[in-house]
C-alpha cells in the first residue's frame, strides 16, 4: 500500500472519505441524484435564485447586450469594464462605505485580505470558528495571531488585554453568521471590545448576506452597525445565487488591497456576463425578499423547536440548522436514509468540524415551505 492509499484508507476507516455526487440535473430547490428527484437541504442558494429559470430568463431579456462568458484577464490587466466598476459601487453604496472590490471567490477574498494586511506590526484576533479561508489566509501568511474559544468574548477581551501594547494594528477576525453551527456573534459586544482596545473588525458576512436585515445587508445592518464594521466580506454565490465575493472598507484599505492583494492581483476576473447578473440581482431581486427570508428564517425556527423538543442536539438562530450526531457513521447513515425518503441531506464530518460533532448541516431556502419542514422533522424524529 502506498502513501496515499494508506492516508485514503484511514479516512475511509474513520468514515470520513468523500467523493463528488453525481448530480445530474437541479430545478430551482430540488436535485436530481441516481435517477431520484430529491428536496434540496444541502445548498446555500438562499433566495431561491440559482437554478431559476425564470430569473435567467428575465435578466437576459433585460440586457441590452451580452457581456462574454470569459474575462480572458486580470482586472489589473485589461479585464476591467464599466460593469464591473458599476457593482462595485453599487455595492459600497448599499454598505455606506468609500469603496468596495470585487474577489473571484470567499475563499480568495479572505486570503487575499488577510495576506494583505499581515506583517510585523499586526496581530489578528479569531473566533476558532472562523471559515476554513481565514484559518488559511493565516497560517500561509504565517500572521501573528491568537484564536479565541467560539463567541467567548471574555477570553478576546483577555487576548485584547495581552497584545494591544504590543502591536500598532489588533484586528478582530469574526464570521457573522457562522457557517457549521448555524449561530449569530454578538457584534455589539464586538464593536464595544474594538473601540475600547482600538482595534479593527474583519467580519465575514458571506452566509448572512442576502438573509438578514431590512435591506438584506446582513447581521451588521440588522443591528445597525455597519458604520462600525471596519472591513466587510462577503459573497454572491450564496443569497445571490451567483459567483464572486467582495469586500467593503474606506478608500486606503481597498486601494491597499489593489496594490497588493495577491489573489487579486492574479487571479483571472470574473465573467463579464456573471458581473452583470451580480449586480441584476442586487437590484431587481433583493430590495423584494423581506417576507420570503422571514417565513424561512420562521420555518429555520419552527424545525430547530421540533428536532429540540424531541431530544436532538441542535443549535443556531439561522436558516442553518446543523443536527449534532456525534460519530461520522451515524452521520453518514443518517444522511443516507434521509436520501431514501427524498431529502438531499450531507453529512458534514472531520476535519469541517471537530471529532465526535459530526453532524447534518440543514440549509434552508426560501423555497423550502412548512409542509417540508413538518415531512422532514417527523421523518428524523421517527428514523
Amino acid at each position: 500500500m502506498d502513501y496515499f492509499e494508506e492516508k485514503l484508507y484511514k479516512i475511509k476507516e474513520n468514515d470520513c472519505f468523500r467523493s463528488i455526487k453525481n448530480i445530474t440535473a437541479k430545478d430551482e430547490k430540488f436535485v436530481f441524484l441516481n435517477g431520484k428527484k430529491l428536496l434540496n437541504l444541502s445548498s446555500n442558494n438562499y433566495l431561491g435564485v440559482a437554478d431559476n429559470q425564470k430569473n435567467l430568463k428575465e435578466f437576459l431579456k433585460s440586457q441590452d447586450e451580452l457581456y462574454s462568458l470569459g474575462s480572458a484577464s486580470a482586472r489589473l490587466l485589461s479585464a476591467n469594464l464599466p460593469v464591473y466598476d458599476e457593482l462595485e459601487r453599487t455595492v459600497a453604496g448599499l454598505y455606506n462605505k468609500q469603496k468596495a472590490l470585487l474577489f473571484n471567490t470567499g475563499y480568495q477574498a479572505n486570503l487575499g485580505l488577510i495576506s494583505a494586511l499581515s506583517n510585523s506590526d499586526t496581530m489578528f484576533l479569531a473566533d476558532k470558528l472562523v471559515h476554513a479561508s481565514m484559518l488559511d489566509g493565516l497560517k500561509l501568511n504565517k500572521a501573528n495571531f491568537a484564536r479565541y474559544n467560539h463567541l467567548d468574548y471574555e477570553q478576546l477581551e483577555e487576548l485584547l488585554k495581552k497584545y494591544s501594547p504590543k502591536y500598532k494594528n489588533i484586528y478582530i477576525v469574526s464570521e457573522s453568521v457562522f457557517s457549521m453551527d448555524g449561530d449569530i456573534a454578538d457584534l455589539k459586544k464586538l464593536c464595544e471590545l474594538k473601540e475600547k482596545y482600538s482595534a479593527k473588525i474583519i467580519l465575514d458576512e458571506a452566509h448572512a448576506f442576502g438573509v438578514f436585515g431590512p435591506n438584506a445587508l446582513g447581521i451588521a445592518e440588522q443591528d445597525g452597525l455597519i458604520d462600525k464594521i471596519d472591513i466587510i466580506i462577503a459573497t454572491f454565490g450564496k443569497a445571490i445565487g451567483s459567483m464572486g465575493a467582495f469586500i467593503v472598507s474606506d478608500t486606503a484599505i481597498i486601494d491597499y488591497l489593489i496594490n497588493t492583494a495577491r489573489s487579486f492581483i492574479f487571479s483571472t476576473a470574473l465573467p463579464p456576463m456573471n458581473i452583470a447578473f451580480s449586480l441584476w440581482v442586487i437590484k431587481n431581486i433583493l430590495p423584494n425578499t423581506l417576507e420570503q427570508r422571514t417565513a424561512m428564517l420562521q420555518n429555520a425556527d419552527r424545525l430547530r423547536d421540533n428536532l429540540i423538543n424531541n431530544g436532538f442536539n441542535t443549535l443556531g438562530s439561522s436558516q442553518i440548522v446543523p443536527v449534532i450526531l456525534g460519530k461520522s457513521s451515524l452521520a453518514l447513515e443518517t444522511a443516507e436514509y434521509l436520501q431514501t425518503k427524498g431529502f438531499f441531506v450531507l453529512p458534514v464530518r472531520p476535519p469541517s468540524v471537530k471529532e465526535n460533532s459530526s453532524r447534518l448541516r440543514i440549509s434552508l431556502t426560501t423555497q423550502v415551505n412548512e409542509n417540508d419542514i413538518v415531512e422532514l422533522s417527523e421523518i428524523l424524529i421517527y428514523s
